[in-house]
């Protein structure tokens, strides 16, 4: 049992440590945020934004959902609830809506009270002259001040959704690790989870970046979510020391809002401002699937 818990550590702080490290890349690499590059530069960076999509949508339709209808209906079987209401379903609505509900109210109150609102452009008015307006047109993919024209996907609230997601599953791929009695099985999932949540957190910091959160709020973005897997652990190692087999109807109802959330984000963040801007389309598809199909095989192999 103590080498166990000595893998289960170990294992903590590997997590915590890869997580940090691939997050800290598109954080910390001014390449990344510069946004008067060349038309290279300019491709290259959506280009890794559309290979971050096909990583999320991966994720939202292999691992978050999946996981999450596979628990909430063992702990439904397991206290004999029999309905014909899809309710793990409404639950994940309920995510979804829960999340439109909050960012609509947030805009509407920056409305009425007359603060910028998100759709504002990411980049200042140049001094050359140059103006941007609040819409997509054509001539702002080429005018090389900024990457993307849709500043209503890179919001910055529907950015701390993601995030806020994304840790709150962490926290239960951790809890999967920490609850593990088998030595093999700790370093098999560990290694899955090291592999996934790698290029999960580079994406994640690549789609914080683009957001213009301020520097000091995305390290502390990336440190916190790395620090989830290994809150995660932590909790199943108590759990386990302990022998509680109780919260599994909670934690199976807060992966349904989770779900929900990401599915929201997905599809009314990640996706739609990359395909909805013109140019180079047919090569933004092959790497959104490229990124799918990455993640999909890695959860094969898994």
């Amino acid at each position: 049992m103590e080498y166990l818990l000595e893998v289960k550590v170990g294992a903590l702080l590997g997590l915590l440590f890869l997580t940090l490290i691939f997050g800290f890349i598109p954080a910390r690499v001014r390449w990344f945020r510069r946004t008067n590059g060349s038309e290279i530069h300019r491709t290259v960076l959506s280009l890794i934004s559309c290979f971050a999509g096909g990583v999320f949508l991966a994720a939202c339709f292999l691992d978050i959902i999946p996981d999450y209808l596979s628990d909430i209906n063992a702990e439904l079987n397991a206290r004999k609830v029999k309905t014909d209401f899809p309710l793990p379903e409404f639950i994940m609505a309920a995510g979804f809506f829960i999340v439109l509900i909050l960012e609509k109210s947030v805009l509407n109150c920056r409305e009425i009270s007359g603060a910028p609102d998100e759709r504002a452009p990411l980049i200042p008015e140049s001094q050359s002259g140059h103006r941007h307006s609040h819409g997509a047109h054509p001539d702002l993919e080429a005018s090389g001040h900024h990457v993307h024209v849709d500043f209503q996907a890179h919001s910055s609230f529907r950015s701390f959704m993601l995030f806020l997601s994304l840790s709150l599953h962490s926290v239960f791929e951790g809890l999967a690790i920490g609850l593990q009695n088998s030595n093999s099985k700790v370093l098999e999932i560990c290694i899955a989870i090291l592999v996934h949540k790698s290029i999960i957190v580079f994406s994640l910091s690549v789609k914080l970046v683009q957001s213009s959160v301020p520097p000091l709020w995305l390290a502390a973005y990336i440190a916190v979510f790395a620090l989830m897997s290994p809150i995660g652990i932590a909790i199943g190692i108590g759990v386990m020391e302990a022998q509680l087999g109780a919260g599994v109807l909670i934690q199976a109802v807060l992966e349904g809002l989770a779900a929900g959330t990401f599915v929201y984000i997905t599809f009314l963040e990640i996706l739609p401002h990359e395909l909805n801007s013109p140019g180079k389309q047919l090569l933004k598809v092959f790497f959104i699937l490229l990124g799918f199909a990455i993640m999909a095989a890695l959860t094969f192999l898994g």
